[in-house]
């Protein structure tokens, strides 16, 4: 299966070179990396290009001008713009184990997205986390973690867990599989046919929306946070506002209550809609 993985970042550049740092190691080859770039400033494009001129996999940088967060409007254009019919979709604060692309390309399924977990870290073992130690993997190592700072019950179950305790957790786990902007995928025609992200969401649940719509048009979750393994560095959140938050659980309330499978605010644009503020 030739996947897709798209990266979404903005201004976070020494997060991001740990991200591409994880994905130039996987085991898995076959796909290509997408950053869509929200906006950042140039030197996250130059570290882009250093990195694209040596890198195992094709790598593109796709970008739009900051106008404010527009997340959601430069995941549509990678989406559209991804080569291959299968979609990882994961952030540049979230360095993946080496097996991620592997497990992914694994448990794809046809009628089914799938839902990953992360384990987040504090910023003290974001900070100290070094290209050394994840191209050796030991930063994916609990004893080692542990060293640096303090490591929850959960995280230490998801880094610990080989193939046979992960299927079990994951079977057993009471967490609804959904879709989150760490760790998920599925395949692009059932992206495309839901039309992609709502674009008037901002921070706080726009992926579990499309996730939400993604189950109404037929395409179930399929849980594998055990799995797929990805560490989630620490970042302020200064974009998370209340007006936000609540502006997307109306959205997500609508979407619910009517069954909703398809925005007029994604990839194709309805005509006489009011602009997306």
């Amino acid at each position: 299966m030739k996947i897709s993985v798209i990266v979404s970042t903005y201004n976070a550049e020494k997060w991001l070179e740990k991200v591409l740092i994880g994905y130039s190691v996987q085991t898995y080859k076959d796909f290509e990396l997408i950053i869509a770039d929200d906006g950042s400033r140039a030197s996250t494009k130059e570290l882009i290009d250093l990195y694209a001129q040596n890198y195992p996999v094709p790598l593109r940088h796709l970008w739009h001008e900051d106008k404010g967060y527009r997340r959601q409007e430069i995941l549509n254009i990678a989406i559209v713009e991804a080569e291959n019919e299968y979609i990882i979709m994961t952030d540049g604060d979230c360095i993946p184990r080496e097996d991620f692309v592997a497990v992914h390309a694994k448990f794809a399924e046809k009628g089914r997205f799938l839902s990953g977990g992360y384990c987040k870290l504090p910023m003290s073992t974001s900070t100290v986390i070094t290209k050394e130690d994840i191209e050796s993997q030991r930063c994916f190592d609990v004893n080692w973690l542990k060293k640096q700072d303090k490591l929850g019950f959960s995280q230490t179950m998801k880094l610990s867990a080989g193939p046979v305790l992960a299927t079990v957790l994951d079977s057993i786990t009471t967490t609804t599989p959904s879709f989150n902007n760490c760790n998920s995928s599925g395949f692009k025609e059932d992206m495309i046919a839901i039309n992609g992200y709502d674009e008037r969401m901002k921070y706080g649940g726009p992926d579990r929306e499309f996730g939400e719509r993604l189950e109404n048009f037929g395409v179930k979750g399929k849980q594998i946070r055990h799995k797929a393994v990805c560490l989630h560095l620490d970042h302020a959140r200064g974009y998370k506002t209340p007006e936000s938050l609540a502006a997307n659980l109306a959205i997500r309330k609508e979407v619910k209550e009517k069954k909703i499978k398809w925005t007029p605010y994604g990839i194709v644009k309805e005509p006489g809609l009011p602009p997306v503020s």
